[in-house]
Parts: C-alpha cells; structure tokens; sequence
C-alpha cells in the first residue's frame, strides 16, 4: 500500500504536500466562511462565482500549462507556482485581517490563484512519473490522493476551531505558510534521481496533445466522465456550505466537521486505490454510479447527523472515481506527452466548475440547497448509464467489455486502435 514511499524523492515530496494540503482546506473553509458571513449575507450565488472564478484558469490555460510543463523540468515549474500561491494566499490573509477585503477584491484573488493553481496541476500530476518508476505509479497517484484528503480531513476541522478562535485573517495567513513545505521539498530533492521524459518541440506542443487525445477513444470517454463528476458531482464545497448553514443551521465549526468527515470515506477511497496495479473500467463506472446514488441519499437527509453521516460513503465512491479516471489516463498515456493529456485531464475535470459553481449557486438561490445536491445525483447517475450503454455498443470492445463480467477488465484490453508512438 506505501511502496511508493520506499523512493527518497516521493518520500520527501509527500512530506511537504501532507503539510501544504492540509493548510490549503484550511484557506478554502476560510474563504468561503468570509463570502458567507462577512462579504455577503449567506449568498449562494457570490460564493459559486468565486468557486467558478478559482476554477476558471483552468479551463482557460491548462493546454498550455500542459505544453510549459512538456517544455520545461517540471520540478522548476512546480517551484514558481507554489511561490505564486503562497504570495496570493498572503495578499487575502492580510487584507481580511485589516479590514480592507471586499467581494469583488476577492474574485481577482480567486482568479490569480487559480491561475497559478492552473499551471501547477499538470507539472504536479505528471511530475509523479518522473519521482517513481512506472510499477509504482498508481501506487503514487492513490498515495498523493491520501495525502490530499488527509489535509481534506485535517484541513476544515483545524479551520472550524481556528476561525472560532482567531478568526478568518489569521486562518488565511496560516495557510499561506503551508506553501513552505512544498517549496522545501522540491528544493530538497536528489535531481539526478529524478526520470528524464523526452522534451517536446518547441512547436506545436498544445496542438500534439489535443491530437493525441483525439485518437483515442479510451481517454476521450474518460475525460468525459471526469467533466460530469467534476463540473455537477465535486462540488462540495459549496454543498457543505449551503447544507449546514441553509438546511440544518450550523455555524462555522460545523461545517469544518462536515469536510473532515467527508475526508475519512476520501482517505480511505485513497488508501484502497493505492492497493491497486491498474484501475479497472468496471471500477470506475461502478462508483460513478454508487457515488450518485449517495449523493441522493445526501440530497434527502433528514438531519444534519444523518447528512454528515452519508459524507463518509460519499466521500469514498468519489475518491474512487477520480483516482481511476486519473490512473487510467496516466498509465495509457505515453510519457512524452503525458503533461499535456493531464494538463487536457485537469481542464476537464475541474475546468467545468466556473460554469457548474455558479450554476448550483443560482439553483441553491432560487429552489434551495437541497436541490444543488440533486442535480449532482442526476448527473453522475445518467453518465454512469450512458457510459455503460456506449461501451456496450462500441463494435471494437462490446466482447471484451461483456467478458469483463466474469474478469477483471484492463484498460489496455480496451484501446480501440493502435497508438503512434509519436503525432506529427
């Protein structure tokens, strides 16, 4: 399960992003409780446009955050980035805590770091393969999910106390340090340890990518299941927010609970992929499926108890889907590309939030919270079938798939056509 570990380099990476992860929950619970209660009076709509403008970068220039992390050794990539974050995590820390924080302040702020967040994700996400070697790539990607979602559970909850304690200012500039960490570890690192992908041409980069993806079919319906769980399915922050204060009246500290509880179903979901060699398709729409069908349960409990309660699952089923999704398209995608097709990964996955948050922001306005919720459960639960439904159908794969039933189905059995081993 931490073999991964066994690596002097992943070791001290996942040091460092324990610490940064578990400061970044804390910042969000932190901005969010500041748009709630001190920008605006519990406004849905004011919190889904700062989601969709953190978000937004990604969807705008993560081809070519894709190309730059191709192009350029990602570790220095990773190490200007994590500056940019911290700079900005500061900059909103210290204008809450004067006093000088007002609402359109923080929508530039939600777009600067998600800029730098959007040129982050695809060096960090294909700087895994260069830290580890290809048998224990999955292993790493399950274990920085653990990671994420043990400062996911740690995160909210310190938050909670720390907000009730100090306030929303101080809990800002705490997270802001966390960002040190990470900017350690990367110094700290044996380079000469580290693979050494093939790097791209200094033309056509973004374009070889998009071609890449488009001959293949696996990937591309990949990537479609990742725009649905990420644009309507992973949007819990501000489910959690608009649940605990709207439905079931809580404050702050509550909500902090509700993240560090959803976090234990995530961890574990982390834990148990990390288990595996090779994510299968079964697994994924499997959970897809089951992950809608918790979120329902959550759309229609009746008490706060019983809602946290649900987050444990639900945390589970989704961690499982974006640990597959991710590992299959990593483990399918050939190294002198692979930035590029994460960098398209991330925008789809996370780069339909700026149009989903405040989507749900203006449901939650007008037809409650509850009804946020519901929407996430309708669409993963009509992806997961349409999925199931395509891959049936698919001439090239409809045996495989029907074999799959009675064993484990691999992501290399379903490649529909033989892939280049470079696209001109």
């Amino acid at each position: 399960m931490f073999s991964a570990l066994s690596v002097r380099n992943y070791r001290i990476y996942a040091t460092g992003a324990i610490v940064s992860n578990t400061g970044t929950w804390m910042g969000r619970v932190a901005q969010d409780w500041v748009v709630l209660t001190e920008l605006t009076d519990n406004s849905a709509q004011a919190l889904g446009i700062v989601t969709g403008l953190q978000f937004l970068p990604i969807l705008l220039f993560s081809p070519i955050a894709g190309a730059l992390s191709d192009t350029f050794p990602k570790r220095h990539v990773m190490l200007v980035t994590q500056i940019s974050m911290a700079f900005f995590a500061i900059v909103m820390g210290v204008a809450v805590l004067t006093g000088h924080m007002e609402l359109w302040h923080m929508f530039v702020l939600a777009f600067l770091s998600g800029t730098a967040a959007a040129f982050d994700a695809p060096a960090r996400q294909s700087f895994v393969s260069e830290m580890v070697p290809p048998r224990q790539l999955t292993n790493a990607v399950g274990l920085n999910s653990a990671s994420f979602h043990s400062g996911r559970l740690l995160g909210p909850a310190a938050a909670g106390l720390l907000i009730a304690a100090f306030g929303t200012g101080p809990t800002l500039l705490l997270n802001a340090l966390t960002f040190i960490a990470v900017i350690i570890a990367l110094l700290a690192m044996n380079t000469e340890e580290l693979t050494s992908p093939p790097r791209a041409a200094k033309r056509g980069k973004v374009r070889d990518g998009i071609a890449y993806v488009r001959g293949r079919p696996d990937i591309l319906l990949i990537m479609v299941i990742a725009f649905m769980h990420g644009t309507f399915g992973m949007n819990f922050q501000l489910f959690n927010a608009l649940m605990s204060t709207e439905v079931f009246g809580k404050g702050v500290t509550d909500f902090g609970i509700t993240g560090s509880v959803m976090a234990i179903g995530s961890l574990a979901g982390a834990l148990l992929a990390a288990r595996r060699e090779r994510p299968r398709w079964r697994l994924l729409l499997g959970s897809l499926f089951a992950f809608a069908i918790t979120t329902l349960a959550l759309a229609l409990a009746p008490s706060f108890t019983a809602y946290t309660i649900l987050l444990i699952p639900t945390g589970l089923f989704a961690l499982t889907v974006m640990v597959s999704a991710n590992a299959m398209v990593q483990l399918s995608t050939d190294q002198w590309v692979r930035g590029r097709v994460m960098a398209l990964y991330m925008a789809v996955f996370m780069g339909g939030t700026p149009a989903g948050a405040p989507l749900l922001g203006w449901i939650g306005e007008h037809f409650g919270a509850r009804a946020t919720v519901l929407v996430a459960t309708v669409m993963c639960g009509a992806t997961a079938i349409l999925a199931i439904i395509y891959l049936m159908r698919h001439d090239n794969i409809r045996l495989r798939i029907r074999r799959s039933w009675r064993r484990p189905l691999r992501l290399d059995r379903i490649v529909t056509e033989p892939v280049p081993e470079k696209v001109n």
